[in-house]
């Protein structure tokens, strides 16, 4: 029973992922560089995944107005809401939990490199990559000391602004995955409304502070594949964009049609009752004459 609740679940995928890395190594003759082309290989691995997430997000927003239409309408029957919404989702062929797939599948992979680098301790400590260990990365301002666990308890190891190995943090590499992910963020699909825009302006901020948060005391080998991963994200969102504007112009134009409609429909309801109106009141003016 130890055993199983000890057990890593993804230890399989840790042990593949070193396998990969290590092969990757015995090619390239650096960590960095390695990390690098894994990025690339998992990419490519999950574009079909992301493409799918890409069009899931696109029909969703375009659904907004008529989201927005049935919140309005049913504000007081959460019952006949939650019915109206998933009729709405069935007819437009729409699954709201799709695009969070690629997300979830891609997650365990980041856990899976994060185990595969510490599993490696003592060859991260001593890998470099760019400026990462050169003599600039140990003339940078020093920031304290950093116990690596994967080292043992008594190792301590001097900390710079500039990372000294790749088992050690890069705050400027850190900085550069904070950048890249606002714009990943902003990238991630376009809005269609003034609303969806604010939204993606709260979470392009918040979550690069988070990541920077939470983000300084990790390896700089992970933050590496981690900003490889996300700069190759960007890209291809951009290609999708370009790509799909079409799709995404004919999924938006029929909610756009019926919004207009409705708008015209309201307008020619209220003439006839202004007209009624000025024609009662008219009546009303030549009985008194």
């Amino acid at each position: 029973m130890a055993f199983f609740l000890g057990a890593n679940p993804l230890q399989p995928i840790v042990n593949f992922l070193e396998y990969v890395i290590q092969s990757l190594n015995s090619v390239t003759h650096n960590y960095g560089w390695s990390l690098i082309l894994l990025a690339v290989m998992v990419k490519l691995v999950f574009w079909p995944l992301n493409t799918f997430q890409f069009k899931s997000i696109s029909k969703m927003q375009a659904l907004q107005p008529r989201m927005k239409a049935l919140q309005a309408k049913y504000k007081n029957d959460k019952e006949r809401l939650q019915q109206e919404t998933m009729a709405l989702y069935k007819e437009t062929g729409v699954n709201p939990f799709a695009s969070c797939l690629p997300l979830l599948l891609q997650l365990p992979i980041l856990y899976s490199v994060y185990g595969a680098i510490t599993s490696n301790c003592s060859h991260f400590a001593q890998a470099t990559w760019g400026w990462i260990g050169t003599a600039i990365a140990h003339a940078s301002p020093a920031l304290g000391s950093f116990n690596p666990r994967c080292l043992g308890e008594p190792t301590s190891l001097p900390t710079h602004v500039l990372a000294t190995s790749l088992l050690l943090p890069d705050y400027f590499l850190l900085a550069l995955y904070v950048v890249s992910m606002y714009f990943s963020v902003i990238l991630s699909s376009p809005a269609l409304d003034d609303q969806q825009r604010q939204q993606q302006r709260i979470m392009a901020f918040v979550s690069p502070v988070m990541i920077a948060f939470i983000g300084r005391f990790w390896p700089s080998a992970l933050i590496l594949y981690w900003l490889t991963f996300n700069v190759l994200t960007m890209g291809q969102q951009y290609f999708l964009m370009r790509r799909y504007a079409p799709l995404r112009q004919a999924a938006a134009a029929p909610v756009l049609a019926e919004t207009d409609a409705q708008a015209t429909a309201a307008l020619a309801g209220a003439a006839p009752r202004t007209n009624g109106a000025g024609r009662s009141q008219r009546r009303r003016r030549g009985s008194r004459r």
